[in-house]
């Protein structure tokens, strides 16, 4: 009896390795937008590339410009989760940004690529606007209060 309770112990024990076996040690990812944004970058051509070449290669762009609808914008952001000291926090493994400029007759004149390195130089203001429009009247900063403390319990 000892003898196949011990084959059984064996068996599951296989069993377990079988199934380890079979896992894959990926790290898990989610993406947003398009998927190798460099690579397809890079089979753009200036001064030959048009915008229907750009839309078979890439797809429709994420967004155009605000007032220039002859600027393109491509978006590529890919999450993965942290290591154990990082409690699983998602971690910024890609981020990158493809901005094309066409002239009036759609040929591609400029391109400009952005990964996540480039996202340091930027510099904002540090300045506060005060808007005086928005400020609120004394009977509404004491009704929010009261609203916030009966929410509260």
């Amino acid at each position: 009896m000892v003898k196949t309770h011990s084959n059984i112990i064996n068996y599951f024990f296989i069993l377990f390795l079988l199934i380890l076996n079979a896992c894959q040690l990926q790290e898990p990812q989610k993406s947003h937008g398009i998927a190798f944004l460099k690579n397809r970058s890079d089979k753009l051509i200036l001064n030959k590339s048009n915008k229907n070449d750009v839309i078979n290669i890439i797809g429709q762009p994420h967004s155009m410009g605000i007032n220039n609808t002859n600027e393109w914008i491509y978006i590529e952001r890919v999450l993965t989760k942290g290591s154990y000291h990082k409690l699983g926090q998602n971690i910024l493994k890609e981020n990158n940004l493809l901005l094309l400029n066409f002239n009036k007759y759609g040929i591609l004149e400029k391109k400009s690529f952005f990964d996540k390195n480039d996202k340091n130089f930027v510099k904002f203001s540090q300045q506060e606007t005060v808007n005086d429009i928005s400020q609120k009247s004394f009977i509404e900063k004491f009704l929010s209060s009261l609203k916030q403390k009966m929410y509260k319990r």
